[in-house]
Formats: C-alpha cells, structure tokens, sequence
C-alpha cells in the first residue's frame, strides 16, 4: 500500500487528531508542531509553531481534498488565531502542503469554502509549503482515546457538504 502525507492545523490537535483518524483511508496520525520558529518544539516551548496533525491516507481510499472539506467542517476557517475557547497563534488555520498538487488542491477548496457561504465570513487559513514537524510529547499522542471526556472545540456538523463553486454559481 502506499501512503501519503497531509498536515493541517485546526485549533487544539486533540481534537482534529479524534475525528480525522476516524475518517476512512487513514492509517496513521500524529500530533505536533510545524510552521513556526523554534527546534525541537515542544508543548511548553513551540514559538510560533501552530498546533497540527500529520494524517497518512491510503490515496486509493480517500483524496486530498476529501480531507480537506472534512478538515473545514470540523474547525472554523473564519476566524483568525482561534477555535473555540483556545486562542493565538497556535491554534491557527493552516495548510501544510507537500507539493504543488496539494497547494492547488487548497486553494482550491478553499475557494468553494469561501463560495459556500458556509462560514460567516472568508477564509482565514493560511497555506504554506510543509516544513519540519516536531511530534507532541507521548501524553499528547491520541490523547481523547485515552481521555474520552477530555477537552475538545471540533466536531463534525451534520449536514454540512461543500458544494463546488460551479455547483454554488449555477444554484
């Protein structure tokens, strides 16, 4: 099988990391920090590193941009340096791309997000090109298995499908 890679920052990792290794096609997750300034991130020491999950998926079994509409229906794009209670730099929106196809893809989606009116506002989700990723320390790993009523900001939100553009020009 191959795999490939995605990275997102939505707000606090636990959360994101519960509901998208649940997703179909994925086969691995792991929470960390990337985007940001410091070595050897840590929880207490990130710098302006964002709050992220690293997802492999099996492309035969789920796409890119599938991801990513379930990464915008599980975190709000609308607001900037914040999900829910958590705020700064660190629980930011973001794309870490890997390659030009998956930069593509982001703009991409996210231009159908903005079209949708789904969100209150635009798109605030920075998208920038994958650069080193600290994994969290152990305690942060799959942290909603171990606690199951521990804190979270995400879910997913019934009903919500992103249509594309063309779809949302033509209705």
């Amino acid at each position: 099988m191959t795999t490939e890679k995605a990275i997102l920052a939505g707000g606090c990792f636990w959360g994101m990391q519960d509901l998208i290794r649940k997703r179909p096609g994925v086969t691995g997750t792991r929470v960390g920090y990337t985007g940001g300034d410091v070595a050897n991130a840590t929880y207490r020491n990130h710098g302006s590193h964002a709050e992220a999950i690293e997802i492999e998926y099996d492309p035969e079994r789920t796409s890119y941009r599938e991801l990513l509409e379930f990464f915008f229906q599980i975190h709000d794009p609308s607001t900037k340096n914040r999900q829910g209670n958590d705020v700064g730099t660190s629980y930011r929106s973001a794309i870490y791309y890997t390659d030009d196809e998956q930069r593509r893809v982001a703009e991409d989606t996210i231009a159908d997000v903005d079209a949708s009116g789904l969100w209150p506002a635009k798109v605030v989700t920075e998208v920038e090109a994958t650069g080193p990723f600290w994994e969290a320390e152990p305690e942060h790993q799959d942290y909603l298995e171990r606690i199951p009523w521990g804190y979270t900001c995400h879910f997913a939100r019934p009903g919500w499908v992103l249509p594309k553009r063309s779809e949302t020009l033509a209705g």
